[in-house]
C-alpha cells in the first residue's frame, strides 16, 4: 500500500489505497486492519506525525467498516460495481470524514469546518472519481489474494 502511494505521489488525490482496503477486507476482514495501520504507521514514520496525520488513524478504518458491513456472500456479477461505489463514496467523503479532526486540532468553529469541507470538495471530487476507476482492480485483486492463499495451503 505504501509503495502504491509513493509511485502514485505525482497525482494527487489518484492512488490505489482505496482499492487495497477493500480488497484486503474483502479476503482478509478483521486481519485487514494489520496492512492498514502499518501504511498509517510508515505514512507516519517517512512524512513525521504531524497533525495532518492524526486523522489517518480513523480515516481508513471507515472505509474498512464499510466494506465489514457487506454481506459475505454477493452475486459475483454485483461485487465489481459495489467493490468501486464504495471505494469512490470514501473519496468523496474524504474531506468531509478528515474535517472534523482538523477543526479540533485547529479550533475551527462549526462554520468553519464545513468551509473547510466545501474549500476542498474539488479535490474530493477528483478522489472519489478515481477510486472509482481504480476501483476495476478490486476483485482481480481479491482473485489473486484468494489463488495465492490457496496455492499457500499446498505447502
Amino acid at each position: 500500500m505504501y509503495a502504491s502511494k509513493l509511485l502514485m505521489e505525482f497525482a494527487p488525490n489518484i492512488h490505489l489505497l482505496g482499492t487495497f482496503i477493500v480488497a484486503f477486507t474483502v479476503v482478509y476482514r478483521k486481519k485487514a486492519l494489520y496492512p492498514i495501520y502499518i501504511y498509517v504507521l510508515l505514512t507516519g514514520i517517512f512524512y513525521g506525525f504531524a497533525t495532518w496525520w492524526i486523522p489517518y488513524l480513523y480515516l481508513w478504518t471507515v472505509l474498512w467498516g464499510a466494506v465489514m458491513l457487506l454481506p459475505t456472500k454477493i452475486p459475483p456479477k454485483f461485487q465489481p460495481l459495489l467493490y468501486m461505489t464504495i471505494c469512490a463514496a470514501h473519496g468523496f467523503l474524504y474531506g468531509t470524514l478528515y474535517a472534523p479532526a482538523q477543526a479540533l486540532l485547529y479550533g475551527l468553529s462549526f462554520k468553519g469546518m464545513v468551509a473547510w469541507i466545501i474549500a476542498g470538495f474539488p479535490f474530493d471530487c477528483i478522489h472519489g472519481v478515481s477510486n472509482f476507476f481504480c476501483g476495476i482492480l478490486i476483485v482481480p485483486i481479491i482473485k489473486t489474494l484468494r489463488f495465492a492463499e490457496r496455492s499457500m495451503g499446498k505447502f
